[in-house]
């Protein structure tokens, strides 16, 4: 089978297509076979060097996929041969592959109304926003939250999900982005090259931090006493969250396939939509990369790995 790996730390051009023996799924394991894999800011950053020590290479990127399950290890329960699922991958496996096996608690049903394509587009960075509003955020109906970066990948769920969740929410993006924020779902929309958010925004429940820096520093100025910032990036200053009685949180997603069911349930309901910035082939995985890594990207990048079935 076709898989995309590194061997060394670097740029795009260490990206290279390689044939890799056929994977047999163990206890309690699916194996996938993969149509379309979603590309992620973690992806260039472990190539770059971040995370990972250099005994971890070679190593195949990639972090959720959607596909159709062709093969079953013992003690699968719940999914079947044949069925259409998608998943976040464990870190033990990459999703630039045309075949994957992955513990069965990771993947759920594909969203009915979904293609391949759209549906890998959600598993890592819907999970991200789901985990960090809900089970870390604590995010209830009537609270108000502040959103950064709210049309990436991981920040266009995130306004989706609060607002289906009965939140108020206020996003911040570039102003070529802000009809899009606004058309899926945030009541404030700031303008972060235009304006200061601080002084637009007062006593938010909740910031969620998807850009970090002087970004989350200045996002203390708003949280509410007792408030939570949530952040993908950097664990927020304790001595400032303290001082305001409030938390803060710094968490990586990880899978979990009854997260990802309920996520499905959401969008076959017609309650949220992944975005699709650009569709590329398997391997063209180092063009992805780059263009996600450099470029002004709305939404999801993703690799079609397979034709349609």
């Amino acid at each position: 089978m076709k898989a995309v790996r590194i061997h060394q730390f670097g740029g795009p051009e260490t990206l290279q297509v390689e044939d890799l023996p056929m994977p047999q799924p163990g206890q309690g394991e699916v194996r996938i076979r993969v149509m379309a894999a979603s590309v992620n800011p973690v992806d260039y950053k472990v190539r770059n060097g971040g995370y990972l020590p250099r005994e971890a290479l070679p190593l195949t990127l990639g972090r959720d996929v959607a596909g159709v399950i062709d093969a079953e290890g013992p003690g699968v329960e719940g999914l079947l041969v044949g069925e259409a699922v998608y998943a976040m991958l464990d870190r033990d496996h990459g999703g630039y592959v045309e075949y994957v096996t992955q513990p069965a608690a990771c993947c759920a049903p594909k969203p009915a109304k979904l293609d391949f394509v759209q549906a890998a587009a959600v598993p890592l960075a819907g999970l991200t926003a789901w985990q960090g509003l809900f089970d870390h955020g604590g995010l209830e109906s009537g609270q108000r939250v502040l959103i950064h970066g709210a049309a990436g990948g991981v920040g266009h769920f995130a306004v989706q999900f609060a607002r289906v969740r009965g939140a108020t929410v206020i996003a911040t993006c570039s102003g070529r982005d802000a009809d899009f924020v606004e058309s899926l779902g945030a009541s404030e929309v700031i303008d972060y090259h235009e304006e200061r958010f601080e002084d637009r925004v007062q006593d938010v429940d909740l910031v969620f931090d998807l850009i970090g820096g002087e970004t989350q520093e200045r996002s203390w100025a708003v949280l509410k006493t007792g408030g939570i910032m949530v952040s993908t990036l950097k664990e927020p200053d304790q001595k400032k969250a303290e001082a305001r009685y409030a938390r803060g949180v710094h968490y990586m997603a990880h899978p979990d396939g009854q997260e990802l069911a309920e996520i499905a349930r959401l969008i076959d309901a017609g309650q949220m939509v992944p975005r699709i910035d650009r569709v590329y082939p398997l391997d063209a995985a180092a063009e992805a990369e780059a263009a996600l890594e450099n470029d002004h990207v709305r939404g999801k990048i993703v690799l079609e790995v397979a034709a349609p079935l």
